[in-house]
């Protein structure tokens, strides 16, 4: 639009239709325009024109509504003193004394302490590894290959964790376990792999590692597509090889995703799989092995205290909740968008 000249009344609410509707009577008050006529209809337009995309999310919201929002209706139990007999309504209130009592439990600093340091292993070990394995597999360039390899690490995922513990068990153990027969080949005495407390945390790292990290590299692999070629191809006139290329341009290029699954990842610290750590405990390595979850479990569902087991849950969730928010203001001070 060039300088100076006026713009139509009419095409500055967006519309761009030239309406004598849009004018105001003469001698008059311009007349109200119905608001929430509009809203409805602009509600019955965004319908029509997405709804296949509403319908698509439909079950996604319906699962956050139905297993995720109706629950928390149930944190209250964390403040009575609940009894099935008598019911959500009767159950006596008592305020924060589940909580004093987690906090004064003599066990609470060992739960703590099993359960931030598995959490930081994974951490360290297996967040990483899906971004290196997505890596890898970009530079692959026979695309059959490439599959054969996605294909072999995607198939752990879809093992559930009784059988990859029965697997553990028949490969470290002491008397039969292949490991331990190629170490007694080799000269050398078994270790027991599933008795030892020193070797418990590491253990769990390398089943995680092993399940879910080909599994992981799916989101990594839809960021690295997302990377304009051209940009290789100026590095490549600049001169950049294939590692300046993946310093310079891959790394950045998904440096966002990085941040939001590490933010993510954060708020799930507290959450060290409940079904891996039952299933490998065992009396030897239950001083490594006690987390919230089996504690909560143990103490909680088994005993009965339901407002106890939910007391945990709580503490957890506050736990991941300030992580999120506060991973969340670093990133956006270090220029990143972060989660929200």
């Amino acid at each position: 639009m060039h300088q100076g000249q006026q713009t139509h009344p009419a095409m500055k609410d967006g519309y761009g239709e030239h309406s004598s509707e849009r004018q105001p009577p003469p001698g008059g008050q311009p007349r109200s325009q119905p608001t929430v006529a509009l809203s409805g209809n602009g509600l019955l337009r965004t319908l029509s024109r997405d709804g296949q995309l509403y319908i698509l999310a439909l079950p996604g919201l319906l699962f956050f509504l139905i297993f995720k929002y109706f629950p928390m209706w149930g944190l209250l139990l964390a403040f009575q003193d609940y009894s099935p007999y008598a019911g959500f309504w009767k159950s006596e209130w008592v305020g924060f004394r589940y909580f004093a009592e987690l906090f004064k439990h003599p066990d609470f600093l060992l739960l703590l302490r099993n359960t931030m340091a598995i959490s930081l292993l994974n951490l360290v070990f297996f967040f990483p590894l899906p971004m290196i394995l997505a890596l890898m597999l970009n530079e692959v360039q026979r695309k059959l290959f490439k599959r054969f390899v996605q294909t072999v690490v995607y198939l752990p995922h879809f093992l559930s964790w009784v059988v990859i513990a029965g697997i553990c068990f028949i490969v470290l153990s002491q008397s039969d376990g292949i490991v331990n027969k190629l170490i007694l080949l080799a000269g050398h005495q078994p270790i027991p792999f599933l008795t030892e407390s020193n070797y418990f945390w590491a253990m769990l790292t390398a089943q995680s590692i092993w399940k879910d990290a080909g599994w992981g590299t799916i989101i990594f692999l839809a960021a690295l597509s997302g990377i304009h070629p051209e940009l290789y191809e100026a590095a490549m006139i600049d001169g950049a090889n294939r590692w300046k290329q993946t310093l310079h341009v891959t790394l950045p290029g998904i440096r966002h995703i990085v941040v939001i699954l590490l933010i993510l990842r954060l708020g799930s610290v507290m959450e060290v799989g409940f079904e891996q750590i039952y299933l490998m405990t065992s009396a030897p390595v239950s001083h490594v092995a006690d987390v919230f979850d089996t504690y909560a479990y143990r103490t909680g569902v088994q005993n009965g205290r339901f407002s106890f087991a939910t007391t945990v849950g709580i503490f957890k969730s506050v736990i991941g909740l300030i992580l999120v928010v506060l991973a969340n203001k670093l990133a956006r001070r270090m220029g990143e968008e972060g989660v929200y």
